[in-house]
C-alpha cells in the first residue's frame, strides 16, 4: 500500500491544517499526492464551486519551489480547476510534511477562466507583519513567474495539466 502522507498546512495568524493523501508519484523533483476525500467546507470560486466534501483532489508538489498546484474536483469527480497555492517549500520528514501558506492563490479553470485569489488576505497579513520582507519578494517573484507562463498558456506545467484523476488512481492500484 502507498504511503500516507500527513501534510500540515500553516497559515500566518491561523490554526494548522493538516490534510491526509496517498503519495501517488515519488521523485526527487515532483511528489503527486490524492485526496480521496475532502472534509472541508465547499470552495466557492467566481460563484462556481470548485471543490465541496467528498471531492478528490489531486496535489502536485515541486520541492524546492514557492507553490504547489491542486487539481480539483466535485465529489462526482468533474474536474473544475488547478488551484495554485502560494507557499514555502515543502519540508519532508518522511510521511510528515509542512509548509507555509502565503495566502496568495490563482484559479484557472479548463475553459481557461483564471483569477488570483486572496490578494486581500495577502495585503492583511502584510499590514499586520506576518510576512516579512524577504517572503514578500520571493510571494512577488512567484507570481511574476507564474504570470508570465499564464499569458503564453504554459499554465500548469504538464504534469498537471496531463495527470488525471483516474491515471492516478490506476498508479495507486498497480
Amino acid at each position: 500500500m502507498t504511503p500516507l502522507i500527513h501534510y500540515s498546512y500553516t497559515r500566518p495568524g491561523k490554526d494548522t491544517a493538516v490534510y491526509d493523501h496517498r503519495l501517488v508519484i515519488d521523485e526527487p523533483d515532483l511528489k503527486v499526492l490524492l485526496m480521496e476525500d475532502y472534509r472541508g467546507d465547499p470552495l466557492v470560486i467566481e460563484d462556481g464551486v470548485a471543490v465541496e466534501p467528498g471531492a478528490a483532489l489531486l496535489w502536485f508538489v515541486f520541492p524546492g519551489v514557492w507553490h504547489d498546484i491542486g487539481r480539483f474536483h466535485l465529489a462526482d469527480d468533474t474536474f473544475t480547476g488547478w488551484y495554485t497555492n502560494l507557499c514555502t517549500p515543502v519540508e519532508i520528514h518522511r510521511n510528515a510534511w509542512a509548509s507555509t501558506d502565503l495566502f496568495l492563490d490563482h484559479w484557472l479553470t479548463p475553459d481557461g477562466f483564471q483569477s488570483w485569489l486572496d490578494e486581500d488576505e495577502l495585503a492583511a497579513a502584510v499590514r499586520a507583519n506576518l510576512v516579512d520582507e524577504a517572503t514578500r519578494s520571493q510571494i512577488a517573484a512567484e507570481r511574476s513567474r507564474i504570470q508570465a507562463h499564464l499569458d503564453v498558456g504554459t499554465w500548469p506545467p504538464p504534469v498537471a495539466a496531463e495527470l488525471d484523476l483516474q491515471t492516478a488512481r490506476g498508479l495507486l492500484e498497480a
